[in-house]
């Protein structure tokens, strides 16, 4: 919600706070990559896009690891 108020810096901070208490939740961390992207903090999105593509392996059908992969290889 944050991120789709236009307030990706709040949404990140709440995701890396997540993460402390849930860590490697596969929605978290991908939206915590995003909000970062969104945020231009391109190192922290390359740490959770990557997290999250350790975590999807071959990813399946799901769309979150193909636009993670796609991030990674345009930044």
């Amino acid at each position: 919600m944050l991120v789709e108020s236009g307030r990706p810096s709040e949404a990140l901070a709440e995701y890396e706070r997540s993460q402390v208490t849930d860590p490697n939740r596969y929605r978290s961390l991908y939206s915590a990559g995003h909000a970062a992207a969104l945020a231009g903090h391109p190192d922290k999105a390359r740490y959770y896009f990557s997290r999250l593509i350790e975590l999807a392996g071959s990813g399946g059908p799901r769309p979150e690891p193909q636009q993670a992969r796609r991030y990674l290889k345009s930044n």
